[in-house]
């Protein structure tokens, strides 16, 4: 059997970075600004949100762009520390567009800022079994979720899996770097 210990301080766990992803527009126009908003970052998160808002009262949209304006949205809201803004927005979407990983990813985000790693964990299950465009930060979070939940060897293998799908990010390793290994 492998036991897994973890090294540091569970506060260290309750501080590291998690990830969240966009969800591309097609197209041109106020909703695509949304999009580039909340993945360049080049504006603040509340100057994106206006944009974001704008789009969805002024433009015409078809039901996966408006979904995909809504996560976007719910990203910047989420930046900007506003996370029952921003879970009101992933709950649109999803309604929108059920079958949309990001938006569960960027939910369970929103949860792990809340500390919610029980809800945190749902959400992530579900941004994998969508099979999500960005399965790394899926699993990323889904392992901070986990390790904060008592959950510490599946933790451990869900940092792995994150750092299998991304190597070139050292999050997840540094992350693992953590944990030490033993067999009984």
């Amino acid at each position: 059997m492998v036991k897994l210990y973890v090294l540091a301080s569970l506060a260290f766990a309750l501080t590291a970075p998690f990830a969240s992803a966009q969800v591309a527009i097609l197209g041109s126009g106020v909703s695509k600004d949304c999009y580039e908003a909340a993945k360049y970052q080049r504006v603040s998160a509340r100057e994106g949100e206006e944009i974001c808002t704008k789009a969805l009262e002024a433009e015409l949209m078809n039901i996966t762009n408006k979904a995909a304006t809504y996560t976007n949205r719910g990203v910047l809201r989420m930046r900007a520390g506003r996370l029952d803004a921003a879970l009101s927005d992933y709950d649109i979407a999803k309604q929108m567009r059920p079958d949309e990983g990001a938006t569960y990813l960027n939910e369970g985000a929103a949860h792990i800022l809340r500390k919610d790693y029980t809800s945190a964990l749902v959400s992530l299950d579900k941004a994998i079994e969508l099979n999500s465009h960005d399965l790394y930060a899926a699993f990323y979070n889904r392992a901070i979720a986990k390790e904060n939940t008592g959950d510490i060897q599946g933790a451990y293998f869900d940092f792995k899996t994150a750092d299998e799908l991304n190597p070139e990010s050292d999050l997840a390793r540094t992350q693992m770097s953590r944990f030490e290994i033993s067999t009984n």
